[in-house]
């Protein structure tokens, strides 16, 4: 299974199993991010552009801060590896709401293709060992396999963590994420805090993005 149609199996179980608002997504760089982002935008989509193995640090923090909404990770192996030590804290703290999807394709997708070690680390074992209470990994599922393990992952106890052993390759001409990294973070607070009471919505970005700032003001992320 390819990891765009593999993304597409999943956010059509999240859309169909989890009520509105709808969870918050965050995405790791690189082609998953994209992937994600074509399959379909939205304000509760948390896209980390640029910075590598930050994806679960980020997930970690909001489901802490945000215990009564659901935070789903998508991760790649080369992400998790680089920020491996992460799955050790999510382990010690427990949170109850987060999530954790991880696309192995045993390669750095988005720099050629070149091999991670993920060939020879059982990373769904290290969750385990971290103190993840529910780990499944899938190799090479079919579409019903995997969407009844997502049906499984979003009703085992959290933090969950489901690895899915996908094919190499990226989708040839995949459009890059669009929103600036400002206006991926104005929509997401938003949506966060509840400013915007829909993931899926459009919420206004007319207003002051931070306190204290002015619209006219300069971005924080450029």
């Amino acid at each position: 299974m390819r990891r765009y149609d593999a993304i597409h199996e999943i956010r059509s179980v999240l859309d169909e199993v989890l009520d509105e608002p709808g969870p918050l997504l965050v995405l790791c760089n690189g082609m998953i991010g994209r992937e994600v982002f074509a399959t379909g935008d939205r304000p509760g989509n948390f896209y980390m552009l640029g910075s590598m193995g930050l994806a679960l640090s980020i997930g970690l923090g909001l489901a802490l801060s945000r215990p009564n909404q659901e935070v789903v990770v998508f991760d790649g192996d080369g992400n998790l590896l680089m920020g491996m030590g992460t799955l050790a804290t999510v382990g010690a703290l427990q949170p109850r709401n987060l999530r954790h999807i991880v696309l192995d394709n045993q390669a750095h997708g988005s720099t050629g293709n070149q091999r991670t070690v993920a060939e020879t680390v059982d990373l769904a074992a290290i969750a385990r060992a971290a103190g993840y209470p529910w780990t499944t990994r899938l190799e090479g599922p079919t579409s019903e396999q995997l969407r009844s393990a997502t049906r499984e992952l979003l009703l085992a106890p959290a933090p969950a963590a489901l690895l899915i052993r996908v094919e190499k390759g990226n989708i040839p001409d995949i459009a890059r994420v669009t929103p600036t990294p400002r206006e991926i973070a104005v929509r997401f607070r938003k949506v966060a805090t509840g400013e915007c009471s829909r993931a899926g919505g459009d919420p206004a970005r007319n207003t002051p993005e931070f306190p204290g700032e002015s619209r006219q003001g300069p971005s924080r992320f450029t």
